[in-house]
């Protein structure tokens, strides 16, 4: 047995039978062309929970795709780049290689030490921070940089008015950035699928934003005119950014192609079972839409010009994945004004309270946690100085 298989043990969040366990797990040395990382925070996202919950089959034991680590050692033939101790973001989705999809199908960051296989290495999906935020708002690097993907693509219809439906993270981060992107005279609604929701926005308002309930008084209505005090939506160009677990794009995506106002631009963020399809949609793979833009590319982006049953004109995008380039301007964005984004990032724990946290949320669709709403839960790994071997 050589030196490098005596790596001492690491902690780690397993999926197991029945719910997640706090297990320690063998830490491996890269092999050629691999990373070994450390994580310093990661986040737990709403697909993490999707599979938590059994609507995803996901096969990774250890999930977690968002988040800050180090590098600790690399495998032969890395770049110097990666040299140990450079914090680095992993963008989780390959663009070509289906075999590499972060806390998906192969393990994630919820555990002190992380292997990267050397396609995502090699194909530039490890990137280096030139400034990281700090560890908590690291585990809004990831989501931000989908927000601000989604919102170029919406960018293109020059909407006067953005629609976001869900109020999860990817929603309240949607509303916090739109104005940098759609500009500061559009109007933003957000729409609540619940009513502790719209409590939570409420006690976290966004200047400018205007929270709705789906389904009740404030929420536009079908023909765009007044209900509660929402404003019609007249003839200008609309845009609906369907930021929904998979399990609700679809009656967001009906709600949305029921809205007023002028052209149409739905940004099917929220993912789709394969084959999915409307009826107010004929013939459409809306699954097929969402995937045509992955980590960035095509350049220019694909948009997908569709009539619905009542004759609407309304043009369908979305995307998976980002482009290392959405990861650095989120980082950026979250270095340059913290304040916007921070109470976002509800519950800070360690690895144990995350155990217990994931099993709860586990156990039934309520997003509390210690007596407050839930919409960011980061995972602090306490720091673990690399092993000599580690370095060598």
């Amino acid at each position: 047995m050589s030196a490098a298989e005596h790596l001492p043990a690491h902690q780690a969040l397993v999926r197991e039978a029945g719910g997640v366990r706090l297990r320690l797990r063998p830490t491996h040395p890269p092999a050629p062309g691999e990373l070994l990382v450390a994580t310093q925070v990661a986040g737990l996202c709403g697909t993490d929970i999707q599979m938590l919950r059994g609507l995803r089959d996901d096969p990774a034991p250890v999930i977690g795709h968002e988040g800050i680590a180090h590098v600790v050692a690399a495998g032969a033939g890395v770049p110097d780049a990666f040299r140990p101790g450079t914090p680095v973001v992993v963008n989780p989705t390959h663009r070509t290689d289906p075999s590499f999809l972060l806390g998906h199908n192969v393990d994630g960051l919820l555990q002190e030490r992380t292997r990267i296989p050397a396609t995502a290495v090699r194909d530039g999906l490890v990137v280096p921070l030139d400034r990281s935020p700090d560890a908590v708002l690291g585990t809004l690097i990831e989501p931000l940089a989908a927000v601000l993907y989604a919102l170029t693509l919406l960018a293109t219809a020059r909407p006067r008015t953005l629609v976001v439906y869900g109020d999860g993270t990817i929603g309240q981060l949607a509303v916090r950035a739109a104005r940098r992107r759609l500009g500061a005279g559009v109007r933003v609604l957000l729409v609540h699928h619940t009513p502790a929701g719209l409590e939570w926005s409420a006690r976290h308002p966004v200047p400018g934003v205007r929270s709705l309930l789906a389904g009740e008084q404030g929420e536009p209505p079908p023909g765009g005119g007044e209900r509660g005090e929402t404003a019609p939506l007249g003839g200008e160009p609309v845009a609906a950014l369907l930021a929904t677990p998979r399990d609700g794009t679809l009656d967001a995506l009906g709600s949305a192609l029921r809205l007023g106002g002028g052209e149409l631009t739905v940004d099917l963020f929220g993912g789709l079972p394969p084959g999915a399809a409307s009826p107010l949609l004929p013939g459409v793979d809306l699954a097929a839409v969402r995937s045509a833009n992955c980590a960035g590319e095509p350049v220019p982006a694909a948009f997908t010009q569709v009539t619905t049953a009542q004759g609407r004109r309304v043009r369908l995008t979305g995307h998976r994945g980002v482009g290392n380039g959405h990861l650095a301007e989120a980082a950026a964005e979250l270095c340059r004004d913290p304040a916007t984004y921070r109470d976002l990032v509800t519950h800070v724990v360690g690895l144990p309270e995350a155990a217990r946290i994931m099993n709860d949320l586990s156990a039934g669709r309520k997003r509390t946690v210690a007596g407050s709403r839930l919409i960011k839960l980061a995972v602090r790994l306490a720091p673990v100085p690399p092993s000599p071997l580690e370095t060598q």
